[in-house]
């Protein structure tokens, strides 16, 4: 099972966080969001609750590339089933959940992600691929 959406860089990401990852559909972010990777996410909630409750088990991995996959990062994590934002998309390292959460246990967060990749996320013009799908037990 994969679902897949499309974000874009923004010159404030700083992805810097040492615990979580965030990619929001706002438009706009300032240095404060140190977890935010990208912005303009167009995932749709209905679509990933239907991921949630059709996956096999629990266990997901997360692909970020560039559209030319120069630039790629996998993470491994725990889907929250009760995970219900339609604007933020959070995965954590740790246990804590909130509907904002949709996946814990996560293997990295926005600091371990390549810097290249956050280098190329700071431009606005620049876009990502996240495909999620669930992991092989």
């Amino acid at each position: 099972m994969i679902y897949k959406f499309n974000a874009y860089g923004h010159p404030n990401i700083l992805a810097t966080h040492k615990t979580t990852l965030e990619f929001t559909k706002d438009k706009e972010v300032s240095l404060k969001g140190d977890c935010i990777v990208a912005v303009k996410a167009d995932f749709d909630l209905i679509k990933i609750k239907e991921f949630i409750k059709d996956s096999k088990n629990n266990r997901i991995i997360i692909k970020i590339a560039s559209e030319d996959k120069k630039y790629q990062e996998t993470v491994s994590a725990e889907l929250n089933p009760s995970f219900n934002s339609s604007k933020e998309l959070v995965i954590r390292k740790t246990n804590f959940v909130s509907e904002r959460t949709f996946a814990i246990r996560a293997n990295k967060a926005a600091f371990d992600l390549d810097r290249h990749l956050i280098s190329f996320l700071k431009e606005k013009k620049n876009r990502i691929g996240v495909i999620i799908e669930n992991k092989e037990e």
